[in-house]
């Protein structure tokens, strides 16, 4: 009797310290470890838990959240793009370009600016992910191309030359605040992302997306085509430039060519950080907003405790190296529970 008693008291053990894993392995894992980060810093940088100071931890994250959601999509079925910094950089001066047309009533420029800068960054992202399944390229490769083919577009059409003097109403609603603390650019930001994880938790083309990552030829052999799938996300990762690109020009209020430099790393990083496997077929888009969060709170808070400037980047490099160290973990884990 005894026996059967221990053995019932080692099994609920051995439940409860599964499911912690299983938890710790998921998007909690990461939400944990913000908090975890959020605490320290509250406790050892000045004036970081301020209200003034979440809302510029709340503007400082929106363009990145936006394009890391796009890059999650395409991070998921195992590609990569580079090029979402240039798209961001020429969708910026088209947008802003149409804009300042005198032609236009401020809302017209508006509309069409919005439409012409999300339309730009999904036809790129088109062409990405078409000349990458139509030739067999390395995502890599290609959309290294794209971010220099983006590049000089946007100093053609810029001119080499910063675009001002936007729409008044448009300035106004970037500056807009609600509740003393949240922006209206993150508020888009948020919006963007609850769209991703709708689309990625409740639509079949959110499980194919699952499904291409994690075994791309069995999705072939299904009947289905998993190129078309791969096409979609670099057109969604494209779109979400464009969308990160009025963000920017709701945020800084200028067009530049220059704009962009560096971002697609830093949406890259969100996204490890935020648990997506480098290999595919498995992550979060939820997860990606609270990785964006993890880099900006790391950011300021060391910028608060006095950390001098080549610092930051070494523990934020740090902290991406440990999260994709994490990552392999985690899969052995989970493949060990599975067996369990």
């Amino acid at each position: 009797m005894s026996g059967n008693i221990e053995q019932t008291t080692e099994a609920k053990e051995s439940s409860f310290w599964d499911k912690l894993i299983r938890i710790s392995m998921k998007e909690a894992g990461v939400t944990i470890a913000l908090v975890l980060i959020l605490i320290f810093f509250s406790a050892t940088a000045p004036y970081f838990a301020t209200p003034e100071n979440f809302l510029k931890i709340f503007v400082q994250i929106a363009i990145n959240t936006v394009l890391a959601s796009g890059m999650t999509f395409v991070i998921l079925v195992g590609g990569i793009d580079l090029s979402v910094g240039s798209l961001l950089a020429l969708c910026t001066v088209i947008g802003a370009t149409i804009m300042v047309d005198p032609r236009l009533s401020p809302w017209q420029a508006i509309i069409l600016a919005s439409l012409a800068s999300m339309g730009t960054g999904a036809v790129l992202g088109a062409i990405n992910g078409w000349v990458c399944e139509k030739w067999k390229l390395p995502s890599f490769i290609v959309t290294l191309g794209m971010l220099n083919v983006a590049s000089g577009l946007a100093r053609v059409v810029s001119d080499n030359s910063t675009i001002t003097g936007l729409p008044q109403p448009f300035v106004d609603f970037g500056n807009l605040i609600f509740w003393d603390i949240l922006p209206s650019i993150f508020l888009i930001a948020v919006v963007v992302v609850l769209i991703g994880w709708f689309v990625l938790r409740y639509t079949v083309f959110g499980r194919f997306v699952f499904a291409v990552g994690t075994n791309e030829e069995a999705v072939r052999l299904s009947g289905h085509e998993p190129k078309k799938i791969k096409i979609a996300v670099f057109t969604i990762s494209g779109l979400t430039a464009g969308i990160a690109a009025m963000v920017y020009l709701l945020r800084l209020n200028v067009g530049s060519p220059v704009a962009g430099i560096g971002y697609e790393l830093n949406a890259i990083a969100a996204v490890i950080i935020g648990g997506t496997s480098l290999s595919g077929g498995k992550g979060s888009i939820v997860g990606t907003l609270v990785g964006a969060c993890i880099l900006q709170v790391l950011s300021t808070g060391l910028q608060l405790l006095g950390a001098d400037d080549n610092i930051k980047p070494i523990v934020i490099g740090a902290v991406i190296v440990l999260a994709v160290i994490l990552d392999s973990y985690r899969g052995r884990l989970m493949r060990i529970l599975e067996t369990r």
